[in-house]
């Protein structure tokens, strides 16, 4: 099913509440100013009798509403938010750059405030995500075989104990854990959604993340055991080939992943995973449709424990599961990138329609 609007009461409370869960769902139309915004509008709420919901922005535009200039509805939700938009720049220009709050505050920006809006956008601070980006450096100087010390520079980390501990942060291990050569290799696979990291055997893909998953350095670990502790740094086919995929996927080109799969689950939960890979490109289903779907109607919170332990992302797209009411859900990799990838998806659909 395509998303689908629930009923005009249950907008409404939204509306009021500013409801983040229907950010990118859904927009309303005032009928008495001409304009429409996201139901997260800042703006003072119509009355409920001056209200007209759409499913889509297209939708309010053809309706005759011109886009609202305090939530800007055409543009995507963190670009509208000024101090996230410049220090994103920032960062992208000069990604190795050692930032802290007093830099914030240089640059003119309450720390406190620019924490808040990156956690409502990102869910991980602006502080976390430079690090993140300094620290993709040394990962990159490790998967060509570089020394230790040689990643701790290009990461632009004057202490060895901090690159230690940045690291076991976001792998779950020090890097003197990883080497090059092992049973499974770990390698960052760039994406315009942010970096993540993939594991694979000389044959198949065992994971796929966005690095800044909290859930990332324990499926390391249990990876790691699985493999009996040999787990290292570098790529082998599976990754090359997954890597090319996604390239093809973000540029709204097609959604078909051939890359071979290991996955570990349960039976249950294999056959969870089975029932998302079969939701078509730019449809969603809710927890209730895929326990219908696989035979066990009453076993949707199962479903949904089975969702979020999946660990190869997009190419197994839990992302493709919404709420009953059709809000989204949580998603490890953040509700923002949930909704992109809805979008993108929309694209690639109407892309293949278009050249059928």
């Amino acid at each position: 099913m395509r998303f689908q609007l629930p009923s005009n009461e249950v907008l409404y409370e939204a509306l009021v509440a500013r409801d983040p869960r229907y950010e990118g769902r859904a927009w309303v139309g005032v009928t008495t100013t001409g304009i429409f915004c996201r139901l997260t509008c800042p703006a003072r709420k119509p009355r409920r009798e001056h209200c007209q919901f759409f499913e889509t922005a297209a939708g309010a535009l053809e309706a005759g509403y011109r886009a609202c200039k305090r939530c800007h509805p055409l543009t995507p939700t963190a670009e509208t938010d000024p101090q996230v938009g410049e220090l994103m720049r920032r960062l992208l220009d000069n990604p190795g750059r050692r930032w802290t709050e007093s830099d914030v505050a240089d640059a003119g920006y309450d720390p406190s405030t620019v924490r808040r809006a990156f956690r409502r956008h990102f869910g991980i601070t602006f502080l976390e995500m430079a690090r993140l980006h300094r620290l993709r450096e040394g990962f990159r100087s490790l998967s060509a075989g570089g020394r230790v010390i040689d990643a701790q520079l290009d990461a632009g980390f004057d202490s060895s104990s901090g690159f230690r501990a940045a690291f076991t942060r976001l792998l779950g291990e020090a890097p003197t854990r990883f080497a090059r050569g092992k049973g499974l290799l770990c390698d960052w696979v760039e994406t315009p959604l942010g970096p993540m990291v993939a594991a694979a055997d000389p044959k198949t893909l065992h994971l796929l993340e966005f690095a800044d998953r909290r859930a990332l350095p324990s499926e390391l670990r249990k990876l790691r055991d699985f493999a009996k502790g040999r787990i290292g740094i570098g790529r082998y086919e599976p990754t090359e080939q997954i890597a090319t995929e996604l390239a093809a996927y973000f540029r709204g080109e097609c959604a078909d992943f051939q890359t071979p799969l290991t996955r570990h689950g349960s039976a249950f939960t294999c056959r969870v995973w089975d029932e998302l890979q079969r939701i078509p490109v730019a449809e969603t289903r809710s927890y209730l449709d895929i326990a219908s779907a696989i035979g066990q109607p009453t076993a949707a919170r199962a479903v949904a424990r089975a969702n979020g332990a999946n660990q190869i992302a997009i190419v197994i797209p839990c992302h493709r599961v919404i709420g009953a009411d059709g809000s989204l859900t949580g998603y490890g990799g953040g509700l923002w990138r949930k909704q992109k990838l809805i979008d993108l998806e929309s694209r690639i659909a109407w892309n293949a329609a278009r050249r059928a």
